[in-house]
């Protein structure tokens, strides 16, 4: 052995010395001409050979091929680009190496020519015909992770079938010998034994993956370049890794059997799906020591709970040291250690406890909003959590709601409140019982665990005290029928002693009456109407009226209740149409609704009865009523109808018989929207304006004529000319219509009178026709009416109506002989004083 390590090492220092002396020379030559023999014929995608590019500009970043025919690849291999024939003579072509960065470039030119065969000479007795096993193939290694040599190591033999015909060389490329790990593995040129020169870590690099190259002298190769996996097998060397140095958990005390409490994990980098991989966990060590309380799970990690015996309150923290293994658990295999830190969670397993089981408290009667007693606990639980936190209940004795109990959030005392008044006329003694839980829920395990401990009996002693009044109950009610005489009495408000349980010598006083309706007997508390009561204006109107009395004693003491009026409803009012002007189109529209409302309590109410009251029988013949419901009825007009508005009288009774009459404005107006007519309705407004500044213009020309007549009839007298004896016969009308042109009036007996309103036929022409009417001139001056003259030319209505009477003028008429007597004077000393000038 001693012997044997010296050659071997001797051995590869002379495979160094001659690798470095090959590469040595491959860079001499790498820049001169290199010659590639090769057949005459050649196909596309051929290699023709391979130059050493590196050795001649290791940082060229830009290779390029001067002939088309060829390509060159980054690893220095020379390709045909398409099929070539060469001739006679040598071809050429040069590769050029650029490094744009540093901007400096080198030239190889590359020589082709004709190969000549060199055949080996056969053996005489060798058949003519032989198949041979193809040796350049694909061939698996291996090589051992962190081999301990001796180095170089002899890994494999790479031999390709163009050694039987031609000299061969043999290279190889790729990661672990030009790349990164650098001069891990070499080849003998000339054998093509494959060797390792150092270890290898499978954890950095698992799998090398070499690329074998075999060419001849001139660097020819018939062969395609030949992949060559080196695998590393793994040794198990690494040891599995906890995720984690220290675990932390929290379980609930009350989990139970089985609940996981967290789980650890650990890897190990060594090859994946082996023994050196699979691991297993166990528990090395538990503080405190006893009982057990844990488990792990050898395959997940997972920690789960194995006894009944988890109590915070005893224990509330444990350590785990966690150990792994590799080679599944076997005692070859490598461990590590993890600390786990278990927490245990409180849970409301310890019910709240009194410290006693009765207390005994008093309190004065009246006495309300004071604390009287506070109750201590006790509680095992975490402290200021929701599982030690209290809550208290009143479970018997305050039916009455005179006692509240709340938590004192500090203490966790129990703190009992009287917030209602207590009577001791009524109860001398209560006995409360109270319990006491938690915010939190109790655990399931001990949520039917039911002791006496966590109920107390409180006895409450009420102390007697000299009270005043007591208005009991604070609210009292009394029926008053509305409209009642002023002065009817009614019986009042009524307190008591409540020692006494009586109301002498209580005095009483209204402390607040709205609408000041009644006055207060000072010693009965009975209450007498002031005035007149109606159920209508009453607020709130709910029939009910609200007087605040005062009840005193003798020594001042008082208290306030409220006597209700029930105000009972009498029919006294009659319903109410709620509509006043109306507008129906037509066609479109046949008819109008109407409704009506009554105040009064519904027992005076609807149902309502519609009619038509008595008018005229124009108005029966177009408008007739028919009942919709209780409070609605529908007015329709008939075909006949003429548009128009009308004035339509209409009676509306309740069920006692109650009734109203409203005259409801109803236009029948021809248009297809009730809007159309309103708008049609102030332009009109606006237009008559306009006529009634030309009337008032005319009614002074009427009146300047008036005058012009007097002083002709003067004029006349003094050329002795008297008044025509027809003056008297003749009408004088004077019109005060609001309409241009000629005005028209109906006389008496239905005839139309026309007034002069062209002064063309001069200043004291005849002023119009005279009719007479029963033997008596009678001159009418028309002051105005509900008509105008208009309606008397036609319209809707005719010349019978005006002749019967129908139509309303709102005239003053002057007869003859009170015009004369009127005139007559003053025309005679006219005349008079004519004669004497």
């Amino acid at each position: 052995m001693d012997a044997a390590g010296p050659r071997s090492s001797l051995r590869g220092a002379l495979c160094k010395l001659l690798l470095t002396l090959m590469l040595f020379s491959f860079a001499c030559e790498a820049c001169k001409k290199v010659i590639f023999n090769i057949p005459s014929k050649l196909e596309a995608d051929k290699m023709v050979g391979r130059v050493n590019l590196k050795e001649c500009l290791r940082s060229a970043d830009l290779i390029q091929s001067s002939d088309p025919d060829f390509r060159v690849l980054e690893d220095g291999s020379v390709y045909t680009a398409s099929a070539i024939v060469l001739s006679d003579e040598k071809r050429s072509f040069t590769i050029w190496l650029s490094d744009t960065k540093k901007q400096t470039q080198k030239e190889v030119t590359v020589l082709l020519g004709h190969q000549k065969k060199v055949l080996r000479k056969r053996h005489t007795k060798e058949t003519v015909l032989r198949r041979s096993k193809r040796r350049w193939a694909p061939i698996p290694c291996s090589m051992q992770e962190n081999s301990l040599g001796p180095f170089p190591l002899f890994l494999q033999q790479v031999q390709s079938d163009a050694a039987q015909n031609y000299t061969v060389f043999y290279s190889i490329s790729g990661r672990g010998v030009d790349q990164e790990p650098l001069n891990l593995f070499f080849i003998e040129k000339d054998t093509g034994n494959l060797y390792c020169t150092r270890p290898v870590d499978r954890e950095e690099y698992d799998i090398f993956d070499l690329i074998a190259y075999a060419s001849t002298a001139d660097g020819y190769s018939a062969d395609l370049p030949l992949p060559l996996p080196i695998r590393v097998e793994d040794e198990n060397d690494n040891h599995p890794l906890f995720t984690e140095q220290s675990y932390n958990f929290e379980v609930p005390e009350s989990s139970k059997l089985g609940t996981t409490v967290g789980v650890v994990c650990a890897t190990d980098k060594d090859e994946p799906d082996t023994m050196h991989t699979r691991l297993k966990y166990s528990i090395l060590e538990q503080t405190p020591r006893s009982p057990g309380l844990f488990s792990v799970h050898p395959k997940t990690g997972a920690i789960t709970i194995v006894s009944n015996y988890l109590d915070r309150e005893v224990v509330d923290k444990y350590k785990l040291i966690m150990k792994v293994q590799d080679m599944d658990g076997q005692f070859f295999g490598l461990t590590s250690t993890s600390v786990c830190l278990i927490t245990v969670k409180d849970s409301n397993d310890n019910a709240p406890t009194f410290k006693k089981n009765s207390y005994q408290v008093s309190v004065d009667e009246n006495a309300f909003n004071v604390e009287i007693l506070r109750i201590p606990i006790e509680d095992k639980d975490l402290i200021n959590t929701a599982n030690w936190r209290a809550n208290f209940t009143i479970l018997k004795g305050n039916e009455n709601g005179h006692f509240k109990i709340s938590t004192d959030k500090k203490t966790n005392e129990g703190v009992l409140c009287v917030v209602k008044p207590l009577n001791y006329e009524e109860n001398h003694q209560v006995i409360l019982e109270i319990g006491v839980g938690n915010e939190a829920p109790f655990s399931r395990d001990n949520a039917l665990r039911t002791t006496t401990t966590n109920r107390a009996l409180v006895t409450v002693d009420v102390r007697d005290q000299d009270e005043g009044p007591e208005c009991n109950p604070a609210a009292q009610y009394v029926r008053i029928k509305e409209n009642s005489v002023v002065g009817s009495n009614v019986n009042g408000y009524k307190a008591y002693d409540p020692e006494t349980k009586s109301s002498n010598g209580l005095r009483y006083k209204k402390l607040h009456d709205p609408a000041g309706w009644v006055t207060i007997d000072e010693i009965s508390g009975s209450i007498k109407t002031s005035k007149i009561l109606d159920r209508e204006a009453a607020t709130p109107r709910n029939n009910l009226y609200n007087i605040t009395v005062l009840a005193t004693d003798k020594d001042g003491r008082s208290c306030t209740g409220t006597l209700v009026v029930n105000i009972e409803d009498v029919n006294d009012n009659a319903p109410e149409i709620l509509q006043n002007n109306l507008v129906v189109c037509k066609p479109k529209m046949g008819y109008t609704d109407i409704s009506a409302v009554d105040s009064d309590e519904p027992i005076h109410g609807a149902p309502f009865y519609f009619s038509v009251a008595n008018t005229s029988p124009e108005i029966n013949k177009i408008w007739t009523l028919s009942k919709i419901n209780d409070t609605a009825a529908r007015l329709t007009y008939r075909k006949n109808a003429e548009f128009g508005e009308y004035n339509i009288p209409i009676t509306v009774k309740d069920r006692a018989g109650q009734s109203a009459t409203k005259i409801l404005k109803v236009n029948i107006c021809d248009c297809t929207h009730p809007s159309q007519c309103l708008k049609t309705s102030r332009r009109a407004g606006v237009s008559l304006g306009k006529w009634a500044i030309l009337a008032i213009l005319l009614g002074i020309a009427l009146l300047l004529s008036v005058l012009l007549t007097l002083v002709c009839g003067v004029v006349g007298a003094k050329k002795k000319k008297g008044l025509p004896e027809d003056l008297a016969q003749q009408n004088l009308i004077i019109s005060n219509t609001e309409a241009p042109g000629d005005d028209k009036v109906c006389s008496g007996n239905g005839f139309m009178t026309q007034t002069v309103n062209n002064s063309s036929q001069g200043l004291c022409g005849t002023m119009g026709s005279g009719v007479k009417n029963g033997g008596q001139e009678i001159i009418e001056m028309v002051k105005g009416g509900h008509q105008t003259l208009e309606s008397c030319r036609g319209h809707h209505h005719t010349l019978d109506s005006c002749r019967g009477g129908h139509v309303e003028m709102d005239n003053s008429r002057y007869t003859y002989s009170e015009w004369h007597n009127f005139t007559q004077p003053r025309l005679h000393e006219d005349s008079i004083r004519g004669h004497t000038d």
